[in-house]
Protein backbone atom coordinates (compact mmCIF):
# COMPACT_ATOMS: atom_id res chain seq x y z
CA UNK A 1 0.00 0.00 0.00
CA UNK A 2 1.27 3.49 -0.82
CA UNK A 3 2.45 5.38 2.23
CA UNK A 4 2.01 8.90 0.82
CA UNK A 5 -0.20 11.04 3.09
CA UNK A 6 -1.03 8.17 5.46
CA UNK A 7 -3.91 8.55 7.92
CA UNK A 8 -3.90 6.41 11.04
CA UNK A 9 -7.36 6.09 12.54
CA UNK A 10 -6.32 6.46 16.13
CA UNK A 11 -4.75 9.90 15.69
CA UNK A 12 -6.21 11.66 12.67
CA UNK A 13 -8.58 14.20 14.27
CA UNK A 14 -5.95 16.93 14.84
CA UNK A 15 -4.44 16.15 11.46
CA UNK A 16 -7.78 16.75 9.76
CA UNK A 17 -8.31 20.08 11.52
CA UNK A 18 -4.98 21.26 10.13
CA UNK A 19 -5.84 19.98 6.67
CA UNK A 20 -9.23 21.74 6.72
CA UNK A 21 -7.56 25.01 7.70
CA UNK A 22 -5.01 24.53 4.97
CA UNK A 23 -7.81 23.90 2.48
CA UNK A 24 -9.56 27.13 3.43
CA UNK A 25 -6.54 29.33 2.77
CA UNK A 26 -4.57 27.44 0.15
CA UNK A 27 -6.81 25.48 -2.19
CA UNK A 28 -7.05 28.16 -4.90
CA UNK A 29 -3.29 28.59 -4.97
CA UNK A 30 -2.75 24.81 -5.01
CA UNK A 31 -5.29 24.29 -7.79
CA UNK A 32 -3.01 25.65 -10.50
CA UNK A 33 -0.66 22.71 -10.11
CA UNK A 34 -3.34 20.10 -10.92
CA UNK A 35 -2.87 18.36 -14.26
CA UNK A 36 -5.99 18.60 -16.42
CA UNK A 37 -7.10 15.04 -17.09
CA UNK A 38 -10.60 15.72 -18.42
CA UNK A 39 -11.31 17.07 -21.86
CA UNK A 40 -12.20 20.68 -22.45
CA UNK A 41 -15.95 20.11 -22.71
CA UNK A 42 -16.09 19.59 -18.95
CA UNK A 43 -16.48 22.83 -17.04
CA UNK A 44 -13.80 22.71 -14.35
CA UNK A 45 -14.25 26.02 -12.61
CA UNK A 46 -17.97 25.76 -11.81
CA UNK A 47 -17.40 22.21 -10.51
CA UNK A 48 -14.47 23.30 -8.36
CA UNK A 49 -16.18 26.39 -7.00
CA UNK A 50 -19.30 24.50 -6.06
CA UNK A 51 -17.31 21.65 -4.54
CA UNK A 52 -15.54 24.12 -2.25
CA UNK A 53 -18.97 25.26 -1.09
CA UNK A 54 -20.80 22.00 -0.55
CA UNK A 55 -17.91 19.96 0.84
CA UNK A 56 -17.21 22.17 3.83
CA UNK A 57 -16.16 21.39 7.42
CA UNK A 58 -19.77 21.88 8.52
CA UNK A 59 -21.09 19.44 5.94
CA UNK A 60 -23.05 16.47 7.28
CA UNK A 61 -23.50 13.18 5.48
CA UNK A 62 -27.16 12.65 4.71
CA UNK A 63 -26.70 9.14 3.35
CA UNK A 64 -27.70 6.74 6.13
CA UNK A 65 -25.02 4.26 7.14
CA UNK A 66 -22.03 6.25 5.86
CA UNK A 67 -19.75 6.87 8.83
CA UNK A 68 -17.11 9.07 7.22
CA UNK A 69 -16.57 12.55 8.60
CA UNK A 70 -16.97 15.60 6.38
CA UNK A 71 -13.38 16.50 7.27
CA UNK A 72 -12.07 13.40 5.53
CA UNK A 73 -14.26 14.07 2.49
CA UNK A 74 -12.94 17.64 2.32
CA UNK A 75 -9.37 16.41 2.67
CA UNK A 76 -9.96 13.96 -0.18
CA UNK A 77 -11.14 16.68 -2.55
CA UNK A 78 -8.40 19.01 -1.39
CA UNK A 79 -5.76 16.44 -2.34
CA UNK A 80 -7.48 16.28 -5.74
CA UNK A 81 -7.61 20.11 -5.99
CA UNK A 82 -11.42 19.86 -5.85
CA UNK A 83 -11.48 18.35 -9.32
CA UNK A 84 -13.93 15.49 -9.98
CA UNK A 85 -12.68 12.09 -8.89
CA UNK A 86 -14.96 9.76 -10.81
CA UNK A 87 -16.14 11.71 -13.87
CA UNK A 88 -14.70 11.73 -17.36
CA UNK A 89 -15.50 14.15 -20.16
CA UNK A 90 -19.05 15.11 -20.90
CA UNK A 91 -20.42 14.46 -17.41
CA UNK A 92 -19.89 10.71 -17.89
CA UNK A 93 -18.51 8.17 -15.45
CA UNK A 94 -14.96 7.04 -15.87
CA UNK A 95 -13.69 3.46 -15.88
CA UNK A 96 -12.83 3.67 -12.17
CA UNK A 97 -16.44 4.48 -11.24
CA UNK A 98 -17.76 1.48 -13.13
CA UNK A 99 -15.19 -0.81 -11.52
CA UNK A 100 -15.98 0.47 -8.03
CA UNK A 101 -19.75 0.07 -8.43
CA UNK A 102 -19.21 -3.54 -9.53
CA UNK A 103 -16.92 -4.15 -6.55
CA UNK A 104 -19.38 -2.50 -4.19
CA UNK A 105 -21.98 -5.09 -5.12
CA UNK A 106 -19.44 -7.75 -4.16
CA UNK A 107 -18.86 -6.53 -0.57
CA UNK A 108 -21.90 -8.55 0.50
CA UNK A 109 -19.50 -11.50 0.67
CA UNK A 110 -17.60 -9.53 3.33
CA UNK A 111 -20.75 -9.59 5.43
CA UNK A 112 -21.34 -5.93 4.53
CA UNK A 113 -24.57 -4.65 3.02
CA UNK A 114 -23.90 -2.63 -0.17
CA UNK A 115 -27.06 -0.64 0.51
CA UNK A 116 -25.51 0.68 3.72
CA UNK A 117 -23.07 2.51 1.47
CA UNK A 118 -25.74 3.84 -0.92
CA UNK A 119 -25.44 1.38 -3.83
CA UNK A 120 -28.93 2.07 -5.19
CA UNK A 121 -28.44 5.79 -4.74
CA UNK A 122 -25.21 5.94 -6.77
CA UNK A 123 -26.70 3.75 -9.51
CA UNK A 124 -29.65 6.13 -9.77
CA UNK A 125 -27.34 9.15 -9.82
CA UNK A 126 -25.20 7.52 -12.49
CA UNK A 127 -28.26 7.07 -14.71
CA UNK A 128 -28.64 10.85 -14.87
CA UNK A 129 -25.19 11.38 -16.35
CA UNK A 130 -24.06 11.65 -19.97
CA UNK A 131 -27.29 13.16 -21.28
CA UNK A 132 -28.14 16.54 -22.81
CA UNK A 133 -30.15 17.44 -19.74
CA UNK A 134 -27.36 16.45 -17.33
CA UNK A 135 -26.50 19.35 -15.05
CA UNK A 136 -23.49 20.29 -12.99
CA UNK A 137 -25.51 19.47 -9.89
CA UNK A 138 -26.08 15.95 -11.24
CA UNK A 139 -22.35 15.51 -11.82
CA UNK A 140 -21.40 16.80 -8.39
CA UNK A 141 -24.07 14.71 -6.64
CA UNK A 142 -22.74 11.55 -8.26
CA UNK A 143 -19.06 12.33 -7.70
CA UNK A 144 -19.47 13.19 -4.02
CA UNK A 145 -21.80 10.26 -3.34
CA UNK A 146 -19.34 7.80 -4.85
CA UNK A 147 -16.44 9.37 -2.94
CA UNK A 148 -18.25 9.10 0.39
CA UNK A 149 -19.23 5.56 -0.48
CA UNK A 150 -15.67 4.53 -1.36
CA UNK A 151 -14.22 6.10 1.78
CA UNK A 152 -16.80 4.40 3.98
CA UNK A 153 -16.44 0.91 2.57
CA UNK A 154 -12.63 1.20 2.47
CA UNK A 155 -12.62 2.15 6.14
CA UNK A 156 -14.97 -0.67 7.13
CA UNK A 157 -12.92 -3.25 5.23
CA UNK A 158 -9.64 -2.08 6.73
CA UNK A 159 -10.51 -1.57 10.41
CA UNK A 160 -14.05 -2.87 10.84
CA UNK A 161 -17.52 -1.38 11.10
CA UNK A 162 -17.66 -1.02 14.87
CA UNK A 163 -15.27 -0.15 17.68
CA UNK A 164 -14.17 -3.52 19.14
CA UNK A 165 -14.77 -2.57 22.77
CA UNK A 166 -18.48 -2.07 22.04
CA UNK A 167 -18.78 -5.80 21.46
CA UNK A 168 -15.83 -7.31 23.36
CA UNK A 169 -14.43 -5.70 26.51
CA UNK A 170 -11.42 -8.05 26.41
CA UNK A 171 -10.35 -7.19 22.86
CA UNK A 172 -6.98 -5.40 23.00
CA UNK A 173 -5.56 -6.50 19.66
CA UNK A 174 -4.15 -3.40 17.99
CA UNK A 175 -4.98 -2.43 14.43
CA UNK A 176 -2.19 -0.19 13.18
CA UNK A 177 -3.10 -0.43 9.50
CA UNK A 178 -2.48 2.70 7.44
CA UNK A 179 -5.57 4.11 5.73
CA UNK A 180 -4.62 5.80 2.46
CA UNK A 181 -8.03 5.95 0.82
CA UNK A 182 -8.23 9.77 0.50
CA UNK A 183 -4.80 9.95 -1.14
CA UNK A 184 -5.47 6.97 -3.38
CA UNK A 185 -8.75 8.52 -4.53
CA UNK A 186 -6.86 11.52 -5.84
CA UNK A 187 -5.07 9.23 -8.30
CA UNK A 188 -8.19 7.29 -9.27
CA UNK A 189 -8.34 8.51 -12.87
CA UNK A 190 -4.79 7.35 -13.54
CA UNK A 191 -5.03 4.11 -11.57
CA UNK A 192 -8.03 2.52 -9.90
CA UNK A 193 -7.30 1.16 -6.42
CA UNK A 194 -9.50 -1.93 -5.91
CA UNK A 195 -11.19 -2.74 -2.62
CA UNK A 196 -8.85 -5.70 -2.17
CA UNK A 197 -6.30 -3.07 -1.16
CA UNK A 198 -8.18 -2.76 2.14
CA UNK A 199 -9.09 -6.38 2.82
CA UNK A 200 -7.20 -8.51 5.30
CA UNK A 201 -4.46 -10.66 3.79
CA UNK A 202 -4.82 -13.23 6.58
CA UNK A 203 -5.75 -16.54 4.84
CA UNK A 204 -8.70 -17.08 7.17
CA UNK A 205 -10.43 -13.97 5.83
CA UNK A 206 -10.54 -15.22 2.25
CA UNK A 207 -11.92 -18.56 3.41
CA UNK A 208 -14.60 -16.80 5.46
CA UNK A 209 -15.65 -14.75 2.42
CA UNK A 210 -16.04 -17.96 0.49
CA UNK A 211 -18.00 -19.56 3.31
CA UNK A 212 -20.30 -16.54 3.52
CA UNK A 213 -21.04 -16.76 -0.19
CA UNK A 214 -21.61 -20.51 0.16
CA UNK A 215 -24.20 -20.09 2.92
CA UNK A 216 -25.85 -17.16 1.15
CA UNK A 217 -26.38 -19.38 -1.89
CA UNK A 218 -27.69 -22.18 0.37
CA UNK A 219 -30.18 -19.70 1.81
CA UNK A 220 -31.61 -19.24 -1.70
CA UNK A 221 -32.05 -23.01 -2.20
CA UNK A 222 -35.76 -23.78 -1.78
CA UNK A 223 -35.21 -27.53 -1.99
CA UNK A 224 -32.72 -27.40 0.89
CA UNK A 225 -35.14 -25.26 2.91
CA UNK A 226 -37.85 -27.90 2.45
CA UNK A 227 -35.45 -30.67 3.53
CA UNK A 228 -34.42 -28.71 6.63
CA UNK A 229 -38.05 -28.10 7.56
CA UNK A 230 -38.72 -31.80 7.14
CA UNK A 231 -36.24 -32.91 9.83
CA UNK A 232 -37.34 -30.43 12.48
CA UNK A 233 -38.81 -32.25 15.42
CA UNK A 234 -38.07 -35.76 14.14
CA UNK A 235 -38.12 -38.46 16.81
CA UNK A 236 -36.79 -41.43 14.89
CA UNK A 237 -33.79 -41.79 12.59
CA UNK A 238 -35.38 -43.93 9.88
CA UNK A 239 -34.37 -44.30 6.25
CA UNK A 240 -36.16 -41.07 5.26
CA UNK A 241 -34.41 -39.14 8.02
CA UNK A 242 -31.05 -40.57 7.00
CA UNK A 243 -31.66 -39.51 3.40
CA UNK A 244 -32.63 -35.99 4.49
CA UNK A 245 -29.67 -35.61 6.85
CA UNK A 246 -27.28 -36.87 4.19
CA UNK A 247 -28.72 -34.39 1.68
CA UNK A 248 -28.28 -31.49 4.14
CA UNK A 249 -24.67 -32.40 4.93
CA UNK A 250 -23.87 -32.85 1.23
CA UNK A 251 -25.16 -29.32 0.63
CA UNK A 252 -23.52 -27.66 3.65
CA UNK A 253 -20.20 -29.47 3.54
CA UNK A 254 -19.84 -31.23 0.16
CA UNK A 255 -16.17 -31.89 0.87
CA UNK A 256 -17.09 -34.44 3.59
CA UNK A 257 -16.55 -37.80 1.92
CA UNK A 258 -16.65 -40.87 4.20
CA UNK A 259 -14.52 -43.83 3.19
CA UNK A 260 -15.01 -47.53 3.73
CA UNK A 261 -13.57 -48.50 7.10
CA UNK A 262 -13.67 -51.80 8.97
CA UNK A 263 -14.00 -50.15 12.37
CA UNK A 264 -16.21 -47.09 11.67
CA UNK A 265 -19.11 -47.24 9.22
CA UNK A 266 -19.63 -44.47 6.68
CA UNK A 267 -22.76 -43.07 8.37
CA UNK A 268 -20.90 -42.62 11.67
CA UNK A 269 -17.98 -41.02 9.81
CA UNK A 270 -20.36 -38.65 8.04
CA UNK A 271 -22.03 -37.53 11.27
CA UNK A 272 -18.77 -37.27 13.24
CA UNK A 273 -17.06 -35.18 10.54
CA UNK A 274 -20.10 -32.91 10.28
CA UNK A 275 -20.15 -32.52 14.06
CA UNK A 276 -16.50 -31.49 14.03
CA UNK A 277 -17.26 -29.03 11.21
CA UNK A 278 -20.03 -27.42 13.24
CA UNK A 279 -18.06 -27.33 16.51
CA UNK A 280 -19.89 -30.20 18.21
CA UNK A 281 -18.24 -33.09 20.02
CA UNK A 282 -17.72 -35.69 17.25
CA UNK A 283 -19.56 -38.69 18.70
CA UNK A 284 -20.95 -39.92 15.39
CA UNK A 285 -24.42 -40.05 16.94
CA UNK A 286 -27.41 -37.99 15.81
CA UNK A 287 -28.08 -36.47 19.22
CA UNK A 288 -30.32 -33.47 19.87
CA UNK A 289 -27.50 -30.93 19.46
CA UNK A 290 -26.56 -32.36 16.07
CA UNK A 291 -30.17 -32.42 14.89
CA UNK A 292 -30.54 -28.80 15.99
CA UNK A 293 -27.53 -27.82 13.86
CA UNK A 294 -28.86 -29.75 10.89
CA UNK A 295 -32.21 -27.97 11.24
CA UNK A 296 -30.60 -24.51 11.34
CA UNK A 297 -31.52 -22.29 8.41
CA UNK A 298 -28.42 -21.30 6.37
CA UNK A 299 -29.19 -17.58 6.56
CA UNK A 300 -28.92 -17.67 10.37
CA UNK A 301 -25.29 -18.82 10.02
CA UNK A 302 -24.38 -15.80 7.90
CA UNK A 303 -24.29 -13.45 10.89
CA UNK A 304 -21.80 -15.69 12.67
CA UNK A 305 -19.48 -15.77 9.66
CA UNK A 306 -19.79 -11.99 9.31
CA UNK A 307 -18.91 -11.53 12.99
CA UNK A 308 -15.65 -13.40 12.53
CA UNK A 309 -14.72 -11.41 9.43
CA UNK A 310 -15.29 -8.29 11.53
CA UNK A 311 -12.91 -9.63 14.19
CA UNK A 312 -10.20 -10.20 11.60
CA UNK A 313 -10.69 -6.64 10.34
CA UNK A 314 -9.98 -5.47 13.90
CA UNK A 315 -6.48 -6.92 13.61
CA UNK A 316 -3.51 -5.93 11.47
CA UNK A 317 -4.19 -6.21 7.76
CA UNK A 318 -0.98 -8.16 7.23
CA UNK A 319 0.58 -10.62 9.67
CA UNK A 320 3.86 -10.99 7.79
CA UNK A 321 5.88 -14.10 7.00
CA UNK A 322 6.46 -15.23 10.59
CA UNK A 323 4.00 -15.12 13.46
CA UNK A 324 2.27 -17.09 16.18
CA UNK A 325 -1.52 -17.25 16.17
CA UNK A 326 -3.45 -18.53 19.16
CA UNK A 327 -7.15 -19.05 18.49
CA UNK A 328 -8.69 -19.01 21.97
CA UNK A 329 -12.03 -20.79 21.37
CA UNK A 330 -10.29 -23.37 19.15
CA UNK A 331 -7.71 -23.81 21.93
CA UNK A 332 -4.90 -24.29 19.44
CA UNK A 333 -1.66 -22.51 18.51
CA UNK A 334 -0.12 -22.11 15.07
CA UNK A 335 3.46 -20.98 14.45
CA UNK A 336 3.43 -19.96 10.81
CA UNK A 337 6.37 -19.26 8.55
CA UNK A 338 6.00 -18.24 4.91
CA UNK A 339 2.33 -19.17 4.94
CA UNK A 340 2.81 -22.68 6.31
CA UNK A 341 2.36 -24.16 9.77
CA UNK A 342 5.85 -24.76 11.12
CA UNK A 343 4.22 -25.86 14.40
CA UNK A 344 0.65 -26.61 15.43
CA UNK A 345 -0.41 -27.71 18.90
CA UNK A 346 -3.20 -27.87 21.41
CA UNK A 347 -3.22 -25.27 24.16
CA UNK A 348 -5.05 -24.57 27.41
CA UNK A 349 -6.67 -21.13 27.64
CA UNK A 350 -8.39 -19.11 30.35
CA UNK A 351 -11.44 -20.57 32.03
CA UNK A 352 -14.75 -18.71 31.40
CA UNK A 353 -14.47 -16.87 34.71
CA UNK A 354 -10.85 -15.82 33.89
CA UNK A 355 -10.95 -15.31 30.17
CA UNK A 356 -7.89 -14.94 27.98
CA UNK A 357 -7.98 -11.51 26.31
CA UNK A 358 -7.38 -10.92 22.61
CA UNK A 359 -4.11 -9.06 22.12
CA UNK A 360 -1.04 -8.52 19.99
CA UNK A 361 2.50 -8.60 21.41
CA UNK A 362 6.05 -9.51 20.42
CA UNK A 363 7.75 -12.59 21.82
CA UNK A 364 11.03 -11.20 23.14
CA UNK A 365 12.70 -14.08 24.99
CA UNK A 366 12.53 -17.69 26.03
CA UNK A 367 13.00 -18.53 29.71
CA UNK A 368 14.23 -22.00 30.66
CA UNK A 369 13.43 -23.07 34.21
CA UNK A 370 11.32 -19.98 34.94
CA UNK A 371 10.34 -18.88 38.40
CA UNK A 372 6.73 -17.81 38.89
CA UNK A 373 5.54 -14.61 40.47
CA UNK A 374 1.88 -14.81 41.42
CA UNK A 375 -0.25 -12.29 39.41
CA UNK A 376 -2.58 -10.01 41.36
CA UNK A 377 -5.79 -11.73 40.23
CA UNK A 378 -4.61 -15.20 41.26
CA UNK A 379 -3.17 -13.73 44.46
CA UNK A 380 -6.52 -12.28 45.49
CA UNK A 381 -8.79 -15.07 44.30
CA UNK A 382 -6.66 -18.15 45.07
CA UNK A 383 -3.55 -17.58 47.17
CA UNK A 384 -4.99 -15.29 49.86
CA UNK A 385 -7.98 -17.60 50.55
CA UNK A 386 -5.52 -20.52 50.69
CA UNK A 387 -3.32 -18.72 53.19
CA UNK A 388 -6.29 -17.75 55.33
CA UNK A 389 -7.52 -21.33 55.36
CA UNK A 390 -4.32 -23.38 55.70
CA UNK A 391 -1.40 -20.96 56.05
CA UNK A 392 2.00 -22.62 55.69
CA UNK A 393 0.47 -25.96 54.60
CA UNK A 394 -1.13 -24.29 51.58
CA UNK A 395 2.11 -22.48 50.70
CA UNK A 396 4.17 -25.65 51.00
CA UNK A 397 1.73 -27.57 48.81
CA UNK A 398 1.93 -24.88 46.11
CA UNK A 399 5.69 -24.44 46.47
CA UNK A 400 5.24 -20.74 47.21
CA UNK A 401 7.27 -18.41 49.40
CA UNK A 402 6.58 -14.83 50.52
CA UNK A 403 9.11 -12.02 50.10
CA UNK A 404 9.29 -8.32 50.81
CA UNK A 405 9.74 -5.94 47.89
CA UNK A 406 13.51 -5.96 48.51
CA UNK A 407 13.71 -9.76 48.47
CA UNK A 408 13.68 -10.73 52.17
CA UNK A 409 11.85 -13.92 53.13
CA UNK A 410 8.64 -13.40 55.14
CA UNK A 411 6.91 -15.82 57.50
CA UNK A 412 3.52 -16.59 55.99
CA UNK A 413 1.94 -16.15 59.43
CA UNK A 414 2.51 -12.41 59.00
CA UNK A 415 0.32 -12.27 55.90
CA UNK A 416 -3.32 -11.23 56.20
CA UNK A 417 -6.08 -9.65 54.09
CA UNK A 418 -4.99 -6.15 55.08
CA UNK A 419 -1.30 -6.35 54.22
CA UNK A 420 -1.00 -9.13 51.61
CA UNK A 421 -0.46 -6.66 48.74
CA UNK A 422 2.78 -5.46 50.35
CA UNK A 423 4.53 -8.73 49.58
CA UNK A 424 5.65 -10.77 46.58
CA UNK A 425 4.76 -14.45 46.20
CA UNK A 426 7.10 -16.62 44.18
CA UNK A 427 7.48 -20.22 43.15
CA UNK A 428 11.00 -21.55 42.52
CA UNK A 429 11.99 -23.17 39.22
CA UNK A 430 11.43 -26.90 38.95
CA UNK A 431 9.22 -29.62 37.56
CA UNK A 432 6.30 -28.58 39.79
CA UNK A 433 6.50 -24.92 38.86
CA UNK A 434 3.16 -23.62 37.51
CA UNK A 435 4.97 -22.44 34.36
CA UNK A 436 6.60 -25.81 33.80
CA UNK A 437 10.10 -25.83 32.37
CA UNK A 438 9.79 -23.25 29.57
CA UNK A 439 8.19 -19.83 29.30
CA UNK A 440 7.83 -17.57 26.25
CA UNK A 441 7.66 -13.92 27.26
CA UNK A 442 5.59 -11.45 25.26
CA UNK A 443 5.51 -8.26 27.35
CA UNK A 444 2.01 -6.80 27.58
CA UNK A 445 -0.05 -4.91 30.18
CA UNK A 446 -2.20 -7.96 30.94
CA UNK A 447 0.69 -10.24 31.94
CA UNK A 448 -0.33 -12.90 29.42
CA UNK A 449 2.36 -15.26 28.13
CA UNK A 450 2.88 -18.74 26.68
CA UNK A 451 4.27 -21.44 28.93
CA UNK A 452 4.75 -25.09 29.79
CA UNK A 453 2.68 -26.71 32.56
CA UNK A 454 2.96 -29.66 34.94
CA UNK A 455 -0.71 -30.45 34.21
CA UNK A 456 -0.02 -32.47 31.07
CA UNK A 457 -3.25 -34.45 31.29
CA UNK A 458 -5.32 -31.42 30.27
CA UNK A 459 -4.23 -31.58 26.64
CA UNK A 460 -6.18 -34.75 25.86
CA UNK A 461 -9.41 -33.06 26.92
CA UNK A 462 -11.74 -31.50 24.36
CA UNK A 463 -12.62 -28.61 26.69
CA UNK A 464 -9.36 -26.90 27.61
CA UNK A 465 -10.50 -23.52 28.97
CA UNK A 466 -8.87 -24.30 32.32
CA UNK A 467 -6.14 -21.74 33.00
CA UNK A 468 -6.18 -18.40 34.81
CA UNK A 469 -5.74 -16.54 31.52
CA UNK A 470 -2.30 -17.46 30.19
CA UNK A 471 -1.70 -19.93 27.35
CA UNK A 472 -0.39 -23.37 28.34
CA UNK A 473 1.42 -25.22 25.54
CA UNK A 474 1.28 -28.90 24.71
CA UNK A 475 4.72 -28.83 23.01
CA UNK A 476 6.75 -26.11 24.76
CA UNK A 477 10.11 -27.86 24.49
CA UNK A 478 9.65 -28.51 20.78
CA UNK A 479 8.73 -24.87 20.21
CA UNK A 480 11.72 -23.63 22.21
CA UNK A 481 14.10 -25.79 20.16
CA UNK A 482 12.51 -24.68 16.87
CA UNK A 483 12.70 -20.99 17.76
CA UNK A 484 16.25 -21.09 19.11
CA UNK A 485 17.70 -23.36 16.44
CA UNK A 486 15.70 -22.78 13.25
CA UNK A 487 14.75 -19.12 13.70
CA UNK A 488 17.59 -17.81 15.86
CA UNK A 489 20.15 -20.05 14.09
CA UNK A 490 21.75 -21.10 17.37
CA UNK A 491 23.40 -24.41 18.16
CA UNK A 492 20.49 -25.54 20.28
CA UNK A 493 19.22 -29.12 20.36
CA UNK A 494 16.58 -30.96 22.34
CA UNK A 495 19.34 -32.68 24.28
CA UNK A 496 20.86 -29.34 25.22
CA UNK A 497 17.48 -28.04 26.39
CA UNK A 498 16.85 -31.14 28.49
CA UNK A 499 20.27 -30.79 30.09
CA UNK A 500 19.61 -27.17 31.05
CA UNK A 501 16.19 -28.11 32.45
CA UNK A 502 17.74 -30.80 34.63
CA UNK A 503 19.85 -28.17 36.44
CA UNK A 504 16.70 -26.29 37.65
CA UNK A 505 18.67 -23.08 37.10
CA UNK A 506 16.96 -20.24 35.27
CA UNK A 507 18.36 -19.18 31.88
CA UNK A 508 17.09 -16.39 29.62
CA UNK A 509 17.50 -16.57 25.85
CA UNK A 510 16.80 -13.14 24.29
CA UNK A 511 15.48 -13.34 20.73
CA UNK A 512 17.24 -11.26 18.11
CA UNK A 513 14.17 -11.64 15.89
CA UNK A 514 11.05 -10.76 17.87
CA UNK A 515 8.10 -12.94 16.90
CA UNK A 516 4.64 -11.35 16.51
CA UNK A 517 2.03 -13.16 18.61
CA UNK A 518 -1.66 -12.76 17.80
CA UNK A 519 -4.07 -14.01 20.45
CA UNK A 520 -7.52 -13.86 18.89
CA UNK A 521 -11.09 -14.99 19.44
CA UNK A 522 -12.42 -16.60 16.25
CA UNK A 523 -15.38 -18.99 16.27
CA UNK A 524 -15.05 -19.73 12.55
CA UNK A 525 -11.56 -20.75 11.47
CA UNK A 526 -9.82 -22.89 8.88
CA UNK A 527 -9.48 -26.64 9.39
CA UNK A 528 -6.15 -28.46 9.55
CA UNK A 529 -5.96 -28.61 5.74
CA UNK A 530 -6.29 -24.83 5.48
CA UNK A 531 -8.91 -25.24 2.76
CA UNK A 532 -12.23 -25.21 4.63
CA UNK A 533 -13.83 -23.28 7.49
CA UNK A 534 -14.84 -25.07 10.67
CA UNK A 535 -17.18 -23.58 13.24
CA UNK A 536 -16.02 -23.56 16.86
CA UNK A 537 -17.82 -23.62 20.18
CA UNK A 538 -18.26 -20.07 21.46
CA UNK A 539 -16.65 -20.88 24.80
CA UNK A 540 -16.90 -17.33 26.20
CA UNK A 541 -20.29 -16.56 24.60
CA UNK A 542 -19.00 -13.50 22.76
CA UNK A 543 -20.66 -14.02 19.37
CA UNK A 544 -24.13 -12.87 20.31
CA UNK A 545 -23.10 -9.41 21.50
CA UNK A 546 -21.00 -8.79 18.40
CA UNK A 547 -23.79 -9.96 16.11
CA UNK A 548 -26.21 -7.59 17.85
CA UNK A 549 -23.78 -4.67 17.51
CA UNK A 550 -23.25 -5.36 13.81
CA UNK A 551 -27.01 -5.52 13.26
CA UNK A 552 -27.31 -2.00 14.69
CA UNK A 553 -25.08 -0.65 11.91
CA UNK A 554 -27.51 -1.72 9.19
Amino acid sequence: MTNTHPLRFRNYSIFLILIIALCTFSCKKHRATKKHILTTDFSYEPFIEKMETIVSPADTLAQKGIKVSSGIVKYTYFVNDFYPIWLSHGYKTGEAADKFIDELKDVKWDGLDPENYGLTNVIQLKAKLGKKETTLDDAIAFDTALTKCYLAVAKDLLIGKIVPKKADSLWYHANDSTWNAPRLLADMQQKYTPLDEYRSTVPTYKLLRGEYKHYWELAQDSNLAATINGIRGIKKIDSDAIASITAIINKEAPWITPEANDSVDEWTQLIATYQDYRGIKPTGKTDSTTLLCLATAPDSILSRIAANMERIRWMQQQFGNLYVLVNVPLMQLFLRKNGLNAMHMRVVVGKPERQTPSLYALMTNVVINPTWGVPSTILKQDVLPGIEKSGSKYMAKKGLKVYTKDGKLVNVAQVNSKNYRKFQYKQAAGDDNSLGNVKFNLPNPWDIYLHDTPHRGDFVKRFRALSSGCIRLNQPREMAVYILSELEKKDFTRGKLDTIISTHKTQWRVLSNKIPVHIAYLTAFEDTTGTHINFINDVYHRDEKLIVQLAKTK
